[in-house]
C-alpha cells in the first residue's frame, strides 16, 4: 500500500526546502530546489507560515495580470497585527511606495510620476553610453594587473550614476544611497529575521531623512530635475503642502529603490551568464543584434526578483484551491520562469527561444523603470563585445543569503 503524504509531513518538507534556499548551495543553485517544490505541490501548495506558494508560470501570470488580487498594502498590514514582520517600521514604510499601492491610489501616484517613455529614454541613452564605457575602462585598468570585480566595478555603480545623475543627486552621496538600499531590502524579502529587519528599519529611517531633507531644497531651489516637477505635479494635486512633500519623497524613495537593487542584479547576472561560457561571447560578437534577447532571456534564466506576493480581495478558487480573502499567495517567478509547461529545456539558456517572463511584474503594477533597466543592460551587453577582449570567470561568485531578491556579492573576472 503506498504511502500517504499528511499535511505537516509536507509542511516540514516545505520549511526543509526553504532552508536549504538560503545556503550558499540553495543561493548558487535555487532551481533544483524549485524543481522539488514544484513536484510536491503541483502549480500551488501551503505554505507552512500560511498563504499560499505558486510555481505555475500560467498561475503567477493570471494572478498578476488579475484585479481579484491585491498588494499587501498599508491596511492589509495593519490587519496583520503588531507583533508581525508587517509591523516594522520599515515594512509601513515600504508599503507607502508605489509599488506596495492598489487603486485608487496607485493610480493617482502612477499618473503622477509619469513614464520613462521613448523620449525620456533616448534622452538619457548617451549619459548611460558615456558611463558604461567609464567604467569599462576601469575594468581594463585592473585586467591589465590580474583580475577585475565585475560586479564592484560595473554592476554597482552603473544604476547609480544613472539614476542618480537624472534625479540630480549629488554624486558624493552615491555610495552612502547604494549601501542603504541593499540594506532595506531585507523588508522585502520571504522571510526576514529579526536582525534583517532591524537592519531594513534603520536604513529605511536614514532614507527618509535623506530625501525629505532633499524635497524641502528643491522646493526653496527648483531645477529641471523630476523632483522638482514632482512638487509641482502634487502641488497641484495636494492643497496640504506636507501631503505633497511627503508624497514626492515616497516618489523618490520608489526610484531610487527600483532602480539600484534589482538592476543591479541583472547586470551582474548577464555578465555571469556571458563570461562562463565563451561559446556565448563568441556568438554575441559575431551576432551583435541578439543582445536585446540576450538581455530578454537573462530574466527568465535568472531574473533579479524570484518571489511576488500578493493577497486574495476576496474568497476564491485558485486552479481548485480555496483561497480565503486577505490570504497571502507567494508568486515563487524563479520557479515559474523554469516551469516545463511553459517553456521546452528551461534549464537551458538560449536567447534564441522567444521571450516570455514576469521578471517586470505585470498587469498595473508593471515595473515603471523597466525601460531603463533594458536600456542599462542591453547598452552595457552591446559595449562588452565591442571594448573588451573576452572575458573569463576567475571563481565562482558568492551570493548574498537571500530567497526573494537574488544579489551576486562579487564577479571576478580576466582576461581569456
Amino acid at each position: 500500500m503506498g504511502s500517504v503524504t499528511t499535511p505537516s509531513a509536507a509542511r516540514r518538507a516545505t520549511v526543509s526546502l526553504f532552508s536549504r534556499l538560503k545556503t550558499a548551495e540553495g543561493q548558487a543553485d535555487p532551481f533544483t530546489i524549485y524543481a522539488e517544490l514544484r513536484a510536491q505541490g503541483g502549480g500551488i501548495s501551503p505554505a507552512p507560515w500560511g498563504g499560499f506558494l505558486v510555481t505555475s508560470f500560467r498561475t503567477c501570470d493570471q494572478v498578476l495580470r488579475s484585479s481579484a488580487w491585491l498588494e499587501p498594502d498599508t491596511r492589509w498590514r495593519e490587519r496583520q497585527g503588531e507583533r508581525t514582520r508587517w509591523s516594522a517600521s520599515s515594512a509601513r514604510e515600504i508599503s507607502r511606495t508605489m509599488p506596495a499601492l492598489n487603486p485608487p491610489e496607485h493610480t493617482r501616484v502612477r499618473r503622477a510620476a509619469g513614464n520613462f517613455d521613448r523620449t525620456t529614454i533616448d534622452r538619457m541613452a548617451p549619459r548611460v553610453d558615456r558611463v558604461v564605457e567609464r567604467l569599462l575602462d576601469t575594468v581594463m585598468e585592473h585586467l591589465h594587473t590580474g583580475e577585475a570585480d565585475f560586479a564592484a566595478l560595473v554592476s554597482e555603480e552603473l544604476p547609480v550614476a544613472t539614476v542618480g545623475d537624472w534625479l540630480a543627486l549629488p554624486s558624493a552621496d552615491w555610495p552612502r544611497l547604494r549601501e542603504l538600499t541593499h540594506e532595506q531590502v531585507f523588508t522585502q524579502e520571504l522571510l526576514p529575521s529579526a536582525s534583517q529587519l532591524a537592519r531594513s528599519d534603520a536604513a529605511m529611517s536614514e532614507l527618509r531623512a535623506y530625501f525629505l531633507d532633499l524635497v524641502r531644497e528643491r522646493r526653496a531651489r527648483p531645477g529641471e530635475d523630476p523632483v522638482s516637477k514632482w512638487i509641482s505635479t502634487w502641488d497641484a494635486m495636494e492643497p496640504d503642502r506636507d501631503k505633497a512633500d511627503e508624497a514626492v519623497y515616497f516618489l523618490a524613495l520608489f526610484v531610487l529603490l527600483a532602480a539600484l537593487e534589482t538592476t543591479s542584479t541583472l547586470l551582474s547576472t548577464m555578465a555571469l551568464l556571458l563570461v562562463e561560457h565563451p561559446d556565448r561571447w563568441h556568438m554575441l560578437a559575431a551576432r551583435p543584434d541578439l543582445v536585446p534577447a540576450f538581455v530578454e532571456e537573462t530574466l527568465r534564466y535568472d531574473p533579479p526578483t524570484h518571489v511576488i506576493s500578493r493577497v486574495a480581495a476576496q474568497d476564491c478558487l485558485l486552479d481548485g484551491v480555496e483561497v480565503r480573502a486577505d490570504e497571502m499567495l507567494h508568486l515563487m517567478v524563479g520557479a515559474a520562469h523554469r516551469d516545463p509547461a511553459q517553456h521546452s529545456r528551461p534549464d537551458v539558456f538560449d536567447p534564441h527561444r522567444k521571450p516570455a517572463h514576469l521578471a517586470f511584474s505585470g498587469g498595473i503594477h508593471y515595473c515603471l523603470g523597466a525601460p531603463l533597466a533594458r536600456l542599462e543592460a542591453q547598452t552595457l551587453l552591446r559595449r562588452m563585445i565591442t571594448l573588451l577582449p573576452p572575458l573569463t570567470l576567475v571563481r565562482t561568485p558568492s551570493r548574498a543569503p537571500r530567497v526573494a531578491f537574488r544579489r551576486l556579492l562579487n564577479l571576478d573576472v580576466a582576461l581569456a
